[in-house]
């Protein structure tokens, strides 16, 4: 690999690190727009392994948890930032894994609900009072489980669409590895 690539994967992870943890920062800014804002500095762990491979994502996903904690008043939105990364560095780390696998979609979502409820369960249950404020019945309990299982959909839907759709044509159009 020439030189010059790698200083140039190096200045483009310091520039997303940067807007990761901006994005981070200013969750607990506007926070009307915390998931949201959230979200999308996790992606920013996702554009670090598809553009620069795995290695180099996870030191972007640990290096982004340290620094926006250090940063980041909320020390909570770190912890969700940093569980959201977590999941999307495991995704991308499958992803790349059964890559040679026919029918990888039901495989890899049985890894996504997996990793999913293993950080998200253990949350729900020492944590039940961060969900849901009220006293805690069955009823209550199934609702924040089956809410946390359409919620990991949708943002498992967002990403998918972020990547292809938003990345894609700012890769193109930034001419960033090329």
């Amino acid at each position: 690999m020439p030189m010059y690539l790698g200083a140039k994967k190096m200045a483009f992870l310091g520039l997303l690190l940067a807007i990761s943890v901006v994005l981070v920062i200013l969750s607990g800014v506007f926070e009307f727009n915390t998931i949201f804002l959230l979200a999308g500095a996790s992606f920013c762990i996702g554009i670090a392994i598809r553009e620069c491979g795995i290695r180099l994502g996870l030191g972007f996903f640990i290096g982004s948890s340290i620094l926006s904690f250090f940063m980041a008043s909320n020390k909570f939105y770190c912890i969700t930032f940093s569980a959201m990364g977590l999941y999307i560095l495991i995704n991308e780390f499958a992803w790349e894994k059964l890559s040679k696998i026919r029918n990888r979609n039901l495989i890899l979502w049985v890894i996504k609900y997996s990793i999913f409820n293993i950080i998200y369960l253990p949350s729900v249950i020492i944590m039940p009072h961060l969900f849901y404020q009220g006293t805690i019945r069955r009823e209550i309990w199934a609702l924040v489980i089956l809410g946390g299982q359409i919620a990991l959909f949708i943002f498992d839907k967002a990403y998918d669409y972020f990547q292809t759709y938003v990345w894609g044509k700012f890769r193109r159009r930034f001419h960033i590895f090329n």
